[in-house]
């Protein structure tokens, strides 16, 4: 029997179904593949032998469309860092014993950048092993949008239709009031400020957007951002700040450690929320005027109900082009989505050697941000507007969207 795993790792998204229904679809049609295994909870589910067969819970176009729309990792998620197999094999031998107990010829990893680690390292091992019966594929996934190789992820259009949107209604709340006011927006972003250019796509039908956007790519200066907030402030009484959550002085301390905790994730990540609660503070001792600050929080990769069609088509094309290399033999690569043109937007698809893409990130390059670091430029719009374009059809129930649950 030649049989297909698929799991998903890291954070969560809107789009990280579409691309397993990709998955779903191409493995029911191929001649090549018997069952279809999901592993619940990433990696994990693979030691703990948590797996669920797909084809029973998927079982026709209906249950497919249904978890397409629905949002988050619906085979569960981890973030599990794997040795270095050179310096102990322990968890790679258990990974190859469960793979062959199962007959699983293919395997998937829906992800992001430490996903994607996890897929190099499994092929390296393989590949240095000897093991040929087993193919290992990496599946684009992140609201980030940081991974090379790669014009943009599935699951960042959506989180950027949201943001814009949101921004869009916040202009018109704070709009309504005569009274001098300052409200500061945190978006995702540790150390990439796509979502956070994001917010300017509010602009697009008229509005103003944010008066200020800092990214995480250009160092922040206290100083200069209650001077910039001032003289915004005489210009127009409400104003919006969009920043990243990651914003580091020039010292490349966060921002956000002014009222953060050490604590780090199982990849070396420090926790770094509340940015926007430092200068929330700042603004209301310096300037005085009233002040609040925001964080969007999970609300940026689960908002389902705002999600870009567009995003969603290509997130489900990576999973279906996913299959179809792994049929054809490939191993140890990475899904791109390669832009050929932005107006009219066209894309295709490729496979690219994981190495170029597993530990590395892919920052807002300078041309994309204005030369005093406070805003975005022209063509960063033009990258960002195709990518959010569409709206889905969703499923409601009891007046609330209606979802798929594996498990």
């Amino acid at each position: 029997m030649n049989n297909i795993l698929v799991a998903q790792s890291g954070g969560p998204t809107v789009a990280i179904n579409s691309t397993l229904t990709g998955i779903i679809e191409a493995a029911q049609v191929s001649s090549k593949i018997d069952k279809i295994y999901g592993a619940v909870n990433g990696i994990q589910g693979i030691f703990e032998e948590k797996f669920i067969e797909l084809e029973e819970l998927v079982k026709n176009t209906d249950d497919t469309e249904l978890l397409g729309y629905t949002p988050a990792a619906a085979l569960g998620s981890c973030r599990f860092k794997l040795n270095d197999w050179r310096e102990n094999d322990h968890q790679f031998k258990k990974i190859t014993d469960v793979f062959r107990k199962y007959n699983i010829t293919y395997f998937v990893l829906i992800g992001g950048n430490d996903s994607m680690d996890t897929v190099w390292k499994l092929s390296e091992y393989f590949a240095e092993k000897g093991i040929e019966d087993i193919k290992v594929i990496g599946a684009p996934k992140t609201i980030d949008n940081d991974l090379e190789e790669t014009d943009h992820c599935p699951g960042f259009g959506s989180a950027a239709k949201y943001i814009a949107t949101t921004f869009a209604e916040l202009e018109r709340d704070i709009s309504v009031y005569d009274d001098p006011a300052v409200t500061i927006v945190e978006v995702m972003g540790r150390n990439a400020g796509w979502l956070t250019a994001a917010s300017a796509l509010s602009r697009l039908n008229g509005g103003t957007g944010p008066s200020l956007i800092y990214l995480c790519e250009t160092a922040f200066d206290v100083e200069q951002f209650i001077e910039a907030v001032k003289e915004k402030l005489l210009v127009n009484n409400a104003i919006l700040v969009a920043i990243s959550e990651g914003i580091m002085d020039k010292k490349g301390v966060y921002i956000s450690e002014m009222v953060q905790s050490d604590f780090q994730d199982n990849f070396g990540h420090k926790y770094i929320a509340g940015a926007g609660r430092v200068l929330e503070n700042l603004v209301r001792e310096k300037i005085g005027c009233k002040v609040r600050s925001i964080e969007l929080n999970l609300m940026q990769r689960s908002a389902g109900h705002i999600a870009s069609q567009v995003d969603l088509n290509e997130a489900k094309m990576t999973g279906r082009k996913a299959v179809q290399c792994l049929l054809e033999g490939v191993t140890g690569e990475f899904i791109s989505i390669v832009r050929k043109c932005s107006e009219p937007y066209t894309i295709e698809y490729k496979s690219v050697p994981i190495s170029k893409v597993a530990n590395k990130e892919k920052k807002v390059p300078a041309n994309f941000i204005t030369a005093s670091g406070m805003n975005i430029t022209d063509e960063m719009l033009q990258y960002l507007k195709p990518l959010i374009q569409g709206e889905v059809n969703i499923k409601y129930e009891n007046g609330i969207p209606k979802h798929l649950v594996l498990y």
